[in-house]
């Protein structure tokens, strides 16, 4: 829906109300007002969504606005400011309370079921603000790999205890600097932002690192941080390279990464470069050439035929698909 469609929709509704309320019971009036709070509230959502790198908002509310929401385009890290209730995302269902946090990343399906009346924080961003937020190259490279990543278990994603408080300041700080914008409020508030994607994004490195089994060792760790973080540079990540860098014999890489992953080095790399790759045809600009500098492919062609080979279409076909089915 583009901006001119959300206004005319959005007069043609408050119109409605207006004519409905005039006419209406008087008892019935608290429920048209309810009514359309949650109208302006999606109306938000849907201008945020459009045209902001990234947005805040603070929602009380008693029902959640609708049931089957789109999916998300963006990351959207939501913070429980009081209430409780049930979280329910790709047909999971999380128990929520006071102090939670709970992450959604681009393709996640998400509505609440609100059982005490709650007051919501959202904070939306996507890879644009990533970028442009002021983060270090390899920092914004790590988060976007953690942030991409994460699955959803149970229960808040924030399971450090000393990590709650500095959470809850945080968003407090950037709930006053929006009310108040004082002198700089704008930077404050994209420093108290990237505070807030480090913390959680901490948080889900540390108790969620879902590629390694049970039996996991440090150094396998560290290996698969080694070719997350240097992803965008193939020859850092060829076998060669990786066995210098961790006195891993050659022959017995293959062997022992396979052990802790669970998957071959060459399938680990090819399916979160098609990550990376798919997040960009998806949620950003970028042009195919661009694409390709930043992800280390030789040329265009390189990267065609390394993407037609997982998908079966190039990347500018699977970016028209996209925008077709979701327009």
């Amino acid at each position: 829906m583009d901006d001119s469609k959300s206004e005319e929709l959005l007069m043609i509704y408050l119109s409605t109300l207006y004519i409905d309320n005039k006419m209406a019971n008087p008892s019935l009036r608290g429920s048209i007002c309810t009514n359309l709070r949650y109208f302006l509230y999606i109306y938000t959502m849907i201008k945020q969504q459009l045209y902001q790198p990234y947005s805040i908002s603070v929602e009380t509310l008693i029902k959640y606005p609708l049931r089957d929401l789109k999916q998300n385009s963006f990351f959207e890290i939501i913070y429980i400011l009081s209430g409780s209730g049930k979280q329910r995302i790709n047909e999971n269902k999380f128990a929520y309370n006071t102090g939670d946090v709970f992450l959604l990343t681009p393709g996640d399906k998400s509505c609440f079921d609100i059982e005490e009346e709650t007051k919501f924080f959202f904070l939306r961003f996507n890879n644009i603000y990533l970028k442009e937020s002021g983060l270090m190259k390899d920092n914004i490279q790590r988060v976007e790999y953690i942030l991409q990543n994460a699955n959803h278990r149970p229960g808040c994603i924030v399971k450090n205890e000393t990590d709650k408080p500095l959470l809850r300041a945080v968003v407090e700080g950037l709930m006053q600097e929006h009310i108040n914008r004082d002198t700089c409020w704008e930077k404050l508030c994209m420093q108290l932002v990237n505070t807030m994607i480090v913390i959680v994004g901490r948080n889900i490195e540390k108790y969620l690192p879902e590629e390694l089994t049970e039996d996991q060792e440090e150094k396998a760790y560290d290996l698969l941080q080694y070719i997350q973080a240097n992803i965008y540079d193939p020859s850092k990540i060829k076998a060669e390279s990786l066995s210098r860098e961790f006195g891993i014999s050659i022959n017995y890489l293959g062997r022992y990464f396979k052990k802790h992953t669970g998957k071959t080095l060459q399938d680990y790399v090819t399916s979160y470069k098609i990550k990376l790759v798919e997040n960009r045809l998806l949620h950003s600009t970028m042009r195919i050439s661009e694409i390709v500098d930043e992800l280390g492919f030789s040329d265009e062609s390189h990267l065609n035929k390394f993407f037609k080979k997982q998908h079966g279409i190039n990347p500018s076909e699977y970016r028209r698909t996209a925008e077709v089915l979701t327009a």
